[in-house]
């Protein structure tokens, strides 16, 4: 506690630049959720634990984890270049002043969304955002965070069930044949979820599936 007192002091005798930085902290999550890769790594972690036939193992406080322990990797290089950014410029006093830094700070972050927003993704929210000012109001560029976040978040929203699509399929393989097998046997009595379950396990423990998956969402925003 002394330590975060003492932390604080500086900003505590400035109110505004105290009232911005908590307005920050409370859109710290959502945006840590929204506008960052933990989205397609969560939502394609999710849907490989679906297609083991296990939808409690791994538990979610571990995928989570996971997610975050990734995009913690991914977005590290964004997070240096924003206080690069914050740094290159003398800290001076005011809430113009507090929120012209925050706007550097935002620019590799905006640079980022950009980069992984689908063109037609961004040119539909564009549109949106044009009809919903009116035509009395200035008109947004593709660059503003309003048009590249939602854009972005549809993006990914879309990579991550494309790659879901992939890595369900061989699980899917899995219980078809399994399905048949039992079928053909005369074993009805018997769930083909449950026997088709430990043949899904050896084949994502023989192929490391876990790693495989990992380090290919890390690498897909590498370059």
């Amino acid at each position: 506690m002394t330590v975060l007192a003492i932390a604080a002091g500086p900003v505590a005798d400035r109110p505004a630049e105290l009232l911005v930085l908590v307005a920050a902290l409370a859109l710290l999550p959502a945006a840590l959720v929204m506008l960052t890769s933990f989205l397609k790594i969560v939502v394609v972690l999710s849907i490989a634990r679906s297609a083991l036939g296990a939808p409690q193992v791994p538990p979610n406080t571990a995928v989570t984890g996971l997610a975050l322990v990734l995009t913690a990797l991914v977005m590290a290089p964004v997070a240096e270049r924003a206080v690069d950014a914050m740094r290159a410029s003398p800290p001076e006093r005011g809430v113009v002043a507090a929120l012209a830094q925050l706007e550097r700070g935002a620019e590799p972050l905006r640079g980022f969304l950009a980069r992984f927003a689908r063109a037609d993704d961004r040119a539909a929210f564009l549109d949106v955002a044009r009809r919903l000012r009116g035509p009395d109001a200035a008109a947004p560029g593709e660059g503003d965070l309003a048009v590249l976040a939602p854009a972005f978040v549809v993006s990914e929203l879309r990579r991550a069930f494309t790659i879901g699509f992939l890595v369900f399929v061989p699980f899917l393989v899995v219980d078809l044949v399994v399905s048949n097998v039992l079928l053909a046997l005369g074993l009805t009595q018997l769930s083909p979820t449950t026997v088709a379950l430990p043949f899904k396990l050896l084949l994502f423990v023989a192929v490391d599936g876990w790693k495989l998956l990992a380090r290919a969402l890390a690498l897909s925003y590498a370059g």
